[in-house]
């Protein structure tokens, strides 16, 4: 069985920031993500969720290396100080790499 070695780029944010960061994940060239509800604790907390736009959102991005890095280094100057978020960045191998490719927005 042939595979290719993407990234998968892990998000954990709040969920009312969804909507902006499906705009910058498309901007900055994925192809598409997975997005699931969320809960956990960390520094800021126990997030439930349950409570809607209160909780938390996991995106999950497949992409090659530099367009995991351009969302990751985008989200973190602009999140970061201001939002409870995560960032993280694995390998993983595909078996459908053409679909991972990334697409620049003009």
């Amino acid at each position: 069985m042939h595979t290719e070695r993407r990234k998968l780029l892990t998000i954990i944010a709040e969920a009312a920031l969804e909507q902006s960061l499906v705009k910058d994940i498309e901007r900055l060239g994925a192809h598409g993500y997975t997005i699931t509800d969320a809960r956990g604790k960390g520094s800021r907390g126990i997030r439930n969720a349950d409570w809607d736009r209160s909780g938390n959102i996991r995106l999950e991005v497949v992409c090659d290396a530099a367009t995991a890095e351009a969302i990751a280094g985008d989200f973190r100057s602009r999140y970061y100080d201001n939002y409870a978020m995560i960032l993280f960045i694995g390998d993983v191998d595909v078996l459908r790499p053409e679909k991972f490719l990334a697409q620049r927005n003009p």
